[in-house]
């Protein structure tokens, strides 16, 4: 707390916890040294196409499944100091946004399961977030005030202020909020291998758990 010209600043902290009701899963699919360009090109379109169809069966609908990003580059060996192209390499990302997870809480771990049996190389990570926070930040920011004018009270009693006056100003601090990120590396050994064809692997267990907004605001009160 500071005084300066009959006023007091205090920050107040609000807290709000939630549990996630969307994930965004972002899968990983890749081609190595095909024969040709557009041989690189077939096999990923082919391989997306299968896992895109595994993913829907899941109840996930076309317009939640995205092309985060898009590569295809040649591939080199090396020998004797001179290089030659050996091959083509073709690699896509998708962005998968699974909704209702607060309800159906198994819902990521059968996308990612189905993924992976339809040919994913990778899984770079479970990002768990709200679909729409603006409720909760105001809910936690009504909160920080009311925790400011608590400990301002206090504050002036102890300081022999007479009266705690009206809010002047207030200033909000970034929020902290939603999403906690579960990293999740490429595994052939759980069918994520490379060129070889997946085999059946056991549900992934990925859980949300609860998460927190939290929001400072200094708050600038009026004194006499």
């Amino acid at each position: 707390m500071h005084s300066a010209q009959n006023q007091i600043t205090v920050y107040g902290e609000g807290k709000i916890e939630y549990v996630p009701d969307t994930a965004t899963v972002i899968l990983g699919v890749r081609v190595e040294k095909a024969a040709t360009a557009a041989d690189a090109l077939s096999q990923m379109n082919d391989k997306i196409k299968k896992i895109t169809d595994a993913v829907t069966t899941q109840g996930i609908p076309t317009p939640d499944i995205k092309t985060e990003s898009y590569n295809l580059s040649p591939a080199y060996d090396y020998k004797d100091g001179t290089s030659k192209i050996s091959g083509y390499n073709a690699s896509q990302n998708l962005d998968i946004k699974v909704r209702a997870v607060d309800k159906n809480t198994d819902l990521v771990n059968k996308v990612v399961a189905a993924a992976g049996d339809n040919g994913t190389n990778e899984v770079h990570g479970v990002n768990y977030l709200i679909d729409n926070p603006n409720d909760l930040r105001q809910k936690a920011r009504i909160m920080a005030i009311e925790d400011a004018r608590g400990k301002a009270t206090a504050l002036a009693e102890a300081a022999g202020i007479k009266k705690l006056g009206k809010v002047l100003s207030w200033y909000e601090d970034a929020p902290m909020t939603d999403g906690n990120l579960y990293p999740t590396a490429s595994d052939s050994s759980q069918g994520f291998g490379g060129s070889a064809a997946p085999k059946a692997i056991s549900a992934p267990q990925i859980s949300a758990g609860t998460q927190d907004i939290v929001i400072d605001i200094a708050v600038n009160f009026a004194t006499n």
